[in-house]
């Protein structure tokens, strides 16, 4: 196998949809890594704190095992981890991580590849992105690990999506909410034509099954849309917005344009939202308890 279908084959811990990109994010660092420094190293104590910090931004809510992946990413064999003495990984305690030095890397057949074929590394990490991560997030992950997606990058070396989206999922989404974002009531058009700043988000994310109908569907403004889905915003399942109380904004257009939504109804399409994919949003993408009534 190539290693982007080695490393979308990475074993993950699932369980009835719950999230855990720990693996898939501890990839994308080290392929980040690579691109800017080669095959050098990571040592976990220098980096421990980073990781930590994209598993609580990018993760489900109130994750745990922050320190997994390092040790047990060796057993999908794409990654080495070794002390400072040469010895083999001490396990998956962060506290023998840190005091044997140890260090990960990728394996040498999987640098091998990435040195020969610099596009593999771009292609890999769109593959891991789309799998695991709605597009929304695409750019604020890739610019938190530093990872550059137009290095080398080209349509062709794109890998083939596991699962097609319907081409017609958009249109049909925003035909139900008459073109107007469910959250805020924006609605736009380009010289009274195409629309502009609408998208048609996903309440259960597209890479965790989350299907292409209207009952999965919310036409949301390009702002709601990135809130929604780093988990600043929810809908319970009477259809009120949730905000949750972790998020900050102190100007009066933010208190507007975020703070003022909670408690409210949104007008939900004929055909329903569906209350299991609006409970999935609720645990796993939204950010602990909330502000509205």
């Amino acid at each position: 196998m190539s290693f982007v279908e080695r490393a979308l084959a990475v074993r993950r811990w699932q369980s009835n949809g719950k999230r855990a990109p720990h693996k898939p994010l501890l990839l994308l660092f080290a392929l980040a890594q690579f691109q800017r420094e080669g095959d050098t190293p990571i040592v976990y104590s220098a980096v421990e704190s980073r990781l930590a910090a994209l598993v609580k931004e990018f993760g489900p809510p109130n994750p745990t095992g922050l320190h997994y992946p390092f040790h047990h990413l060796t057993s999908d064999g794409l990654w080495t981890v070794t002390t400072r003495d040469g010895g083999p990984s001490p396990g998956p305690s962060p506290a023998k991580l840190r005091d044997s030095g140890a260090r990960g890397c990728f394996a040498p057949d999987v640098a091998d590849e990435l040195r020969r074929h610099p596009e593999v590394l771009v292609q890999a990490a769109h593959a891991l992105l789309d799998a695991n991560f709605p597009e929304s997030l695409h750019e604020d992950l890739c610019e938190a690990i530093g990872l550059d997606l137009h290095q080398a990058d080209s349509p062709r070396l794109r890998q083939a999506p596991l699962r097609r989206r319907d081409p017609g999922f958009r249109r049909a989404v925003l035909r139900a909410y008459e073109y107007t974002c469910a959250f805020c009531g924006y609605e736009g058009r380009l010289d009274d034509s195409s629309t502009v700043g609408l998208d048609a988000a996903h309440i259960r994310w597209f890479a965790f099954d989350g299907p292409d109908v209207v009952d999965n569907g919310l036409c949301l403004c390009s702002l709601h849309h990135v809130l929604f889905d780093k988990g600043v915003l929810t809908l319970t399942e009477d259809h009120r917005i949730d905000v949750t109380e972790a998020f900050v904004g102190r100007t009066p257009n933010t208190r507007v344009q975020v703070h003022s939504l909670a408690g409210r109804r949104i007008d939900a399409p004929r055909q329903g939202l569906a209350a299991a994919h609006l409970s999935w949003h609720r645990t796993q993408v939204f950010r602990g308890s909330g502000t509205a009534a």
